[in-house]
């Protein structure tokens, strides 16, 4: 009995213990390449481009200086990052509302045809290909020439039907809805996913219910179906949210960020890897983190609400 009793602390020390055994090497990789990685950058947000001094400490004369803050001001008040808040809210509205949409209306049809599987692969299939390759893809579709021969995709059909070619990529006021038709063609097959696997979960009986008493499609859907997936339109949409925030594979591959199309990772790794601005780049990711966190922390609120539900 006594060897039982001084075996119970060991085995008790011991449960305690193993846990953490079993999560160390997970929290050795975070440590290393996720919480390290961001406690550096937010030093270096506060240095100046050779990581010699403080960002304020090479000012100059006549220029406004705010010291350490200096990368912040250029994050946050210079014309070209002014340029890519823009930018980034017009994804924002246009390919969140546009992918979101068109993944509903997809879902809902899809669901009432018989070649449901076939119709799905083909709309989810853009999001196979990478964002460079369809980037580069799309660039050939945009692709404007100055002479009669005209070797892009819209601008043939235009030129065919009399029409007068585009230059789509490089023409201010249509070349960002240009690339969010990128975006929204690679994304729409994600949210078509997701929400259609929200609608098969809605009871069929309070469908068929409401048909008996009479409510027409229109009304199944806005006033039984829609109620019933809210959640996971949410879920959907701030999704798409920190996705848009962070977009950059297609605006570096078409257009580089020129001719004002620029968003703020791009402008990112300009400053990075073209001008060698370390502290500039830095405080951009960390102005670009602040601004996900919200949507990340509203992203886990609802999905843990939605597990909680079930």
């Amino acid at each position: 009995m006594a060897a039982q009793a001084e075996q119970v602390p060991s085995i008790m020390k011991q449960g305690r213990a193993t846990p953490w055994a079993y999560l160390l090497p997970a929290l050795i990789v975070m440590a290393t390449f996720i919480v390290y990685p961001g406690l550096n950058t937010f030093y270096l947000s506060f240095r100046n481009t050779g990581n010699t001094g403080w960002a304020g400490d090479n000012c100059i004369a006549g220029e406004p200086c705010w010291g350490a803050f200096e990368n912040y001001r250029y994050a946050l008040t210079s014309p070209v990052m002014q340029t890519a808040f823009g930018n980034n809210l017009k994804w924002i509205l246009l390919m969140v509302s546009g992918t979101v949409l068109l993944g509903l209306l997809i879902a809902a049809l899809a669901d009432r045809v018989r070649y449901e599987s076939p119709a799905k692969a083909i709309i989810f299939l853009p999001l196979a290909i990478s964002f460079v390759g369809a980037g580069v893809i799309w660039k050939f579709v945009y692709a404007f020439g100055s002479g009669q021969v005209q070797i892009g995709l819209l601008n043939g059909l235009l030129t065919a039907l009399g029409g007068q070619p585009v230059s789509w990529l490089t023409e201010p006021r249509i070349n960002t809805v240009a690339l969010i038709v990128v975006g929204v063609w690679m994304w729409t097959g994600f949210c078509m996913t997701i929400l259609a696997a929200a609608l098969k979960n809605v009871p069929t009986e309070i469908i068929e219910a409401a048909r008996v008493d009479g409510a027409n499609e229109w009304q199944v859907f806005w006033g039984i179906m829609m109620p019933q997936i809210l959640p996971t339109v949410a879920v959907v949409v701030t999704t798409m949210v920190i996705n848009v925030l962070k977009i950059f594979d297609i605006v570096y591959v078409m257009t580089g960020g020129n001719y004002g199309t620029e968003v703020i990772a791009n402008r990112m790794y300009i400053e990075m890897y073209t001008s060698f601005k370390t502290g500039r780049a830095a405080a951009i990711a960390v102005v670009l983190i602040a601004v996900i966190i919200p949507a990340m922390i509203y992203n886990i609120r609802r999905f843990r609400a939605q597990e909680a539900a079930r």
